[in-house]
């Protein structure tokens, strides 16, 4: 999907680089993407550390969220003042390029996604109307993301569940990895920028956010599986022993079920409302209950479940339950016969002997 926005966006807009990330709307974290035609693996430490750990400058995706507008030219938010930008300094002059078109890929709220596109020195400069087309892909690509993340099949047998541990160095350089967290990086979705590089860019993300917190303080995202399930990942930093260094350590392992379920609802564009209802809903809870629980009138609660089942495209509550719980992974909570991750098994299980 963010290939495919990529795609078309270039089409119209031609680049002489770019790349597509999607983000945890939660955090703003990398959780993933398409770098092939993107900046080169050296740069991503310094750009990682200005995103994530600084979180400056005019066009920075904190500050771009923060806005009414989806697309942002570097040239003109920084008022035709490139060199005030530790950005363009560190980043793109260095690499020769003369301009960065971001897109944030936003539905309503919620940020799934960015676009950048970016033009070398002596290139045609962006135009207003590349902003505008930019700016008009936001919504429809930013909706397609999120429906593609609602995960489908029923898995017919255990999945591998154990977490596993990786360590980095204070300049975000892999001192030991764990077999299972190989095993996780490897299925995470993202085409790296060069042959060979030797983890996905969005361990690099959270490792330079953690580096920037207290020891011991917890930093969490969540990336996409190319198998199509969710990858919890959570950092933190370690202070140095006295013949040791610094260490920041990342664990990763499969999304737990209370995980997925958020996942799942704010997929279909629910309001936090709406999915409050839903998920008390989902837990056979009924109307008289979900009232009493929200605090909310009876009517209110109906109110709600009619948007919900809309944006659901169901009729009914036993609907509802059926399109998430089996199409979508939704898992019972509590309840067996589910994998470690939430998915259901398939009703065939091999007999003993």
């Amino acid at each position: 999907m963010l290939k495919a926005a990529g795609t078309a966006l270039t089409e119209t807009v031609p680049a002489d680089i770019w790349c597509a990330v999607m983000l945890d709307p939660a955090t703003f974290l990398d959780t993933g993407g398409q770098h092939e035609y993107g900046f080169p693996a050296r740069v991503m430490p310094r750009l990682f550390e200005i995103e994530h750990t600084e979180q400056t400058g005019i066009d920075n995706i904190r500050a771009m969220a923060r806005r009414s507008g989806s697309a942002s030219l570097l040239s003109r938010s920084s008022g035709g003042r490139l060199e005030d930008s530790v950005y363009y300094r560190d980043i793109l002059r260095p690499e020769g390029l003369a301009d960065e078109l971001r897109v944030l890929l936003r539905d309503g709220s919620r940020t799934w996604g960015l676009l950048v596109l970016c033009r070398a020195e002596g290139a045609r400069p962006f135009s207003a109307a590349d902003v505008e087309s930019a700016a008009a892909i936001s919504s429809p690509a930013a909706v397609a993301l999120r429906r593609s993340l609602l995960l489908a099949g029923i898995d017919r047998g255990d999945v591998p569940d154990a977490p596993g541990l990786v360590a980095l160095d204070d300049d975000l350089r892999m001192r030991f990895c764990t077999s299972t967290a190989d095993h996780w990086l490897g299925l995470i979705q993202e085409t790296h920028p060069v042959p060979g590089r030797a983890y996905p860019l969005c361990l690099e993300a959270i490792g330079s956010k953690a580096r920037a917190c207290a020891p011991g303080v917890q930093v969490s995202s969540r990336a996409m599986s190319r198998s199509g399930h969710w990858i919890t990942l959570n950092a933190w930093r370690e202070e140095a022993a006295a013949d040791d260094e610094a260490r920041i350590y990342v664990s990763l392992s499969l999304s737990r079920p209370g995980e997925l379920a958020a996942i799942v609802l704010d997929a279909y564009g629910l309001s936090p409302r709406e999915r409050d209802v839903a998920q008390q809903v989902l837990l056979g809870r009924s109307t008289t209950e979900v009232a009493a629980s929200l605090h909310i009138t009876e009517y209110t609660v109906q109110d709600h479940l009619r948007k919900v089942f809309d944006k659901a495209g169901v009729r009914s509550r036993r609907e509802l339950t059926a399109e998430l719980f089996m199409r979508y992974y939704l898992p019972y909570l509590d309840s067996p016969p589910l994998t470690t991750d939430g998915r259901m098994r398939g009703e065939r299980q091999d007999s003993p002997g």
